[in-house]
């Protein structure tokens, strides 16, 4: 039987997409009107989505918190969270669900048969038929409630989507992009926050939110997509017997209208809070943006993010280059928004200042009127085009399946017509005609008729304000102390015992019989051997070359790899700073406009920076390296290489205009990490107390890298020539044979192919410098609270399990899934409100817990101390530990792109992990008892005796909580972090 014999489905189209080795069918159910798009191809990481074209009308985050909540339990899988059973107990490669401003989307992977099918029915089963209209404590739960614990309490606001946005609306960069798409889609979908606004979320009853989901999970609003080497009739068949059939078709009003262009361009002002004594110099956004007419037009939604580099993100683009030239904004990038219907176009300076609004907007319009009279660089264009066919023809997308993001792609015009989810993915002609158009203005045609006679436009402007959130937190609460006010004794009583009933709720785990209803593999269906390295050692011109023997489609990947552990500590953070510089300043042969455009003309992409790797054969030890990397087809290796060289040997440093525009761009940067990513932030700066592996990585990127940063921006101003000569010194000390070592990662052919160019070329590397012993580091513990004007924290206690002997077993992987998925997840998550929970376990003896976006300090700090309580009462039967093994094999044999796979090996070799180890800890997890878990909890026990912490957020919670910390300090302030600004607490006290 075929696709076509199903008299169930109506088959709209059928045909190849060669660009990506696939047969694509496009799909209409008879009855109830659902959407199926199928890419079919020999793919064995299958994947599944679900999505809905969700609108809101409002800011409550509606569509988000519906999309949080479906995944709490449906009609066949009762269990309270089906998601985080799943994440424990099956073998997906991706799992997950997204909202975006238009859309829902619920997808799954997983290379394992009998897997996908079950998740496949969990996911149906979770959107069609979820418990979320007999339990109002799911939406409470994932939404927003009250909760008041006691008549002398204030009543306060908690939820995991409320405190996720409180979070995400700290973020400047999040409020600009609210702003624009407010200011360009007055009258429809767009203009709506559809994650949610903290302050307008709580105006969303549970009836609204009851409409919502009924309004829009039908069927016949509904896109399926189906990828990768599956029996697509048989999941058909059982799609439609199990869930489409149950369905009648429906009107669903869920178009999004377009928005009509405005007679002139939109002004608008917008505001984000900064810390009451921060300046408000150099912090404010200034924004120019265009609406591109709509997502379905192939030619476009490919030229505009041509015109993105050519313009404004490449090193040295015109614009960025005149923006910056004219001290306004300290980086200025470009965003092309192309998965909506009518695609946004913005040219952003960030860190600039409020009076120069009106001369950013000149000089954006008068660099592209030149753009437009005298023409595009040609090698621009070219170089934008060459990168993104790189890219689509690779296909690589990190740790997310391909299948996944093609599928994502579909949906930014299969959204929007039936009939074509695929346009974007046969795109290898629509580069072959844009590089014809090079020469015809065909690009300088799309600037003056989209970017500057295009009046459906806005420039944004969003300013730092003084103690906002402050102030919206100070309202709140008096808005909450009138609520309780107008509340009679025996509302409060109610309201008293509603919070007491949903912490009741939460605490109380599925009954063992829901459990038992969620499908799950046998531990004889996990793969028993792990996956091998392959490291094959080899010498060229003197050089040691580790081949790893992967297919990766005609690229090589070249990894040079220079000994940089006798880099002293204090000039460790000019190996980070190298990273910016190198390839992004001019050289003897090309100015680094040039330079860039070269780079992606022949190749896939240069990219240098330091790696480092805790040395497993010797206790608390590290490999550093400096490593330039180079993707390169072979046609072009010759050319990759001559670049590489010229980077290496001939960067010019001099240019301090350019190195302070570099090191600007890297501030303003880092004080968005610093922030968004302080999960991460604050457990290596708590591990880089005692781990050199830590210490590293904090000196490369996390505070003490912004310190540093800050203390050459000013070096740039007064003594240039340090930073010059210090520059050249690092470069002159690393970048030589005796300190090389080369990670190749393609066949065998493909290297005999290359060794002659690569000979050529590793032959004019200078000669030898001395290496001498590793740096000599001051490692020093403290506990340390940094605020910032967020909402929210970073709470993380970290330490070293292996500090009274304790060895790295396999087991600390499981423990690893019982503690995100089960134990922080109920108590930090689920009843703390945290958006997320980490916890995490490294052969060197690293280990941390850790929250994300958490309304809690001492509290969670609590949670993690009573963790060796909980592990010594761990016991579960069979099935419980066969579904945590089963969760954790998920992780240990995810798919790698031939990339990741000689980066996996090459680790190995360089850490002294050997494959015995590997696979004793694989058959560690294969045979696990609850036993073996206990064990672990005089380990967590002394790991948390330690009592490392670190805290990153809202300034009043840490000051509230100071007498924990050693040092409490702004993490970004306006006088860059400087020592006076710190509250030191006595040791008297």
């Amino acid at each position: 039987m075929t696709i076509h014999d199903l008299k169930e489905y109506e088959v709209l189209d059928a045909r190849e997409i060669a660009d990506i080795n696939s047969y694509g069918y496009i799909l209409r159910h008879r009855k109830s009107g659902a959407r199926i798009s199928i890419l079919s191809n020999d793919d064995n990481n299958k994947v599944f989505y679900i999505g809905f074209r969700t609108t809101p009308t409002d800011e409550t985050g509606v569509p988000h918190i519906i999309e949080h909540t479906t995944l709490c339990g449906s009609e066949k899988f009762p269990v309270k969270d089906p998601f985080v059973e799943l994440v424990k107990g099956s073998l997906n490669t991706f799992l997950n669900a997204m909202t975006y401003p238009d859309k829902t989307i619920y997808p799954i992977a997983s290379c394992n048969d009998q897997d996908f099918k079950n998740l496949m029915d969990v996911y149906l089963d979770a959107v069609f038929h979820p418990n979320i209209t007999k339990y109002k404590e799911i939406f409470m739960q994932e939404g927003w409630h009250y909760e008041l614990e006691s008549e002398d309490d204030p009543i306060t606001i908690n939820g995991v989507v409320y405190n996720e946005m409180k979070g995400a609306y700290s973020s400047p960069d999040e409020v600009l992009h609210h702003e624009i798409m407010r200011s360009l889609f007055p009258d429809n979908t767009y203009s709506q926050s559809s994650g949610g606004n903290p302050v307008h979320i709580p105006e969303l009853t549970y009836e609204q939110y009851i409409e919502f989901y009924h309004k829009y999970y039908h069927a016949a609003n509904s896109y399926i997509y189906l990828y990768g080497d599956m029996d697509v009739v048989e999941r058909l068949i059982w799609l439609d017997k199990e869930y489409l059939s149950q369905f009648e078709y429906e009107e669903i009003d869920s178009d999004i209208p377009m928005q009509h262009a405005f007679d002139k361009i939109k002004d608008v002002v917008g505001s984000f809070s900064i810390s009451s004594d921060d300046s408000e110099e150099n912090q404010t956004y200034l924004s120019y943006n265009r609406v591109i007419e709509t997502s379905l037009e192939p030619m476009l939604y490919q030229a505009f993010d041509i015109l993105d580099y050519a313009l404004v993100s490449s090193p040295g683009a015109p614009v960025k280059k005149a923006l910056i030239d004219a001290g306004i904004g300290e980086e200025v990038y470009g965003s092309y928004y192309e998965g909506m219907k009518q695609p946004v176009f913005c040219i952003i300076a960030k860190n600039a200042n409020e009076n120069q609004h009106d001369k950013f907007v000149e000089i954006v319009e008068d660099c592209l009127r030149q753009q437009v009279k005298n023409g595009i660089n040609k090698e621009a264009l070219l170089a934008g085009i060459n990168s993104s066919e790189f890219r689509f023809r690779e296909a690589d997308f990190g740790q997310f399946p391909k299948g996944l993001l093609y599928g994502l792609q579909c949906l930014d015009s299969w959204l929007f017509d039936d009939m074509k989810p695929y346009i974007h993915l046969e795109c290898l002609d629509t580069f072959a005609k844009l590089k014809e158009q090079i020469n015809t203005g065909y690009f300088e045609t799309l600037v003056e008729k989209y970017l500057l006679d295009n009046t459906h436009g806005s420039t944004v402007m969003v300013v730092p304000q003084k103690g906002k959130n402050e102030e919206e937190e100070k309202q709140l609460v008096q808005q909450l102390e009138d609520y309780k006010n107008s509340l009679t004794r025996e509302q409060i009583n109610a309201l008293i015992q509603e919070t007491k009933h949903l912490k009741e709720y939460q605490e109380t785990p599925s009954s063992d019989e829901e459990l038992r209803k969620l499908p799950m593999l046998k531990r004889e269906d996990m793969k028993k051997e792990a996956m091998p390295f392959s490291n094959i050692e080899l010498q060229l011109d003197g050089i040691k070359v580790v081949r790893h023997d992967v297919e990766t489609n005609g690229i090589h990947y070249i990894n040079m790899m220079f000994d940089s552990c006798d880099i002293k500590a204090q000039d460790i953070g000019y190996l980070g700073l190298l990273a910016s510089v190198l390839g992004y300043v001019d050289t003897a042969g090309y100015s680094y406009t040039d330079l860039s455009n070269s780079i992606y003309i022949y190749t896939g992409g240069i990219s240098t920076g330091a790696s480092v790797h805790p040395d497993l054969r010797a206790k608390n030890e590290v490999v550093v390296n400096y490593t330039v990397k180079l993707k390169v087809l072979q046609e072009n290796l010759e050319e990759g290489m001559k670049l590489i060289k010229e980077i290496i040997n001939t960067s010019k440093f001099d240019d301090v205009k350019r190195l302070s525009e570099i090191v600007a761009q890297i501030k303003s940067r880092l004080q968005v990490n610093l922030s968004s990513s302080g999960h991460t932030v604050s457990v290596m700066r708590s591990l880089a107390g005692w781990s050199k592996y830590a210490f590293y990585q904090e000196k490369l990127r996390g505070i003490d890298y912004y310190r540093f940063i800050c203390e050459i921006e000013g070096q740039l101003k007064e003594k240039p020539d340090i930073v010059i000569d210090k520059l050249r010194e690092v470069c002159k000390t690393i970048f030589v044979k005796n300190r090389l070592v080369i990670s190749y990662t393609a066949t065998e052919a493909m290297y005999e192919k290359s060794k002659e160019i690569l000979a050529k070329y590793l032959s004019d590397i200078q000669q030898n410098s001395e290496i001498s012993t590793e740096c000599e580091m001051t490692l020093s513990c403290q506990n340390e609270g940094f605020m910032d004007s967020s909402q929210i924290m970073y709470v993380a206690k970290t330490g070293d399990f292996s500090a009274d002997g304790a060895k790295y077993v396999g087991t600390f992987k499981i423990l690893k899934q019982i503690l995100e998925y089960d134990y922080l997840w109920t108590n930090v998550r689920v009843i703390g409100g945290a958006y997320g929970c980490f916890a995490s376990f490294l052969r060197s003896g690293e280990c941390y817990l850790a929250s994300y976006r958490d309304p809690n300090l001492e509290k969670t700090l609590e949670i993690y101390d009573r963790l060796p309580e909980f592990l010594r009462s761990f016991d579960k039967d069979e099935r419980d530990m066969t579904k945590l093994i089963i969760g954790t094999f998920s992780n240990l044999d995810t798919p790698l792109n031939p990339e990741a796979n000689g980066n996996r090996s090459m680790a190995a070799y360089l850490e002294g992990l050997e494959y015995e180890d590997v696979q004793r800890e694989r058959d560690e997890v294969l045979n696990a008892t609850p036993e073996d878990i206990r064990k672990l909890a005089d380990v967590l026990e002394c790991m948390l005796k330690q009592n490392h912490i670190c805290v990153l957020g809202n300034e009043k919670m840490i000051k509230e909580s100071e007498g924990i910390f050693d040092r409490v300090e702004k993490l970004i302030s306006s006088r860059n972090l400087e020592l006076t600004d710190q509250i030191h607490r006595s040791d008297e006290l």
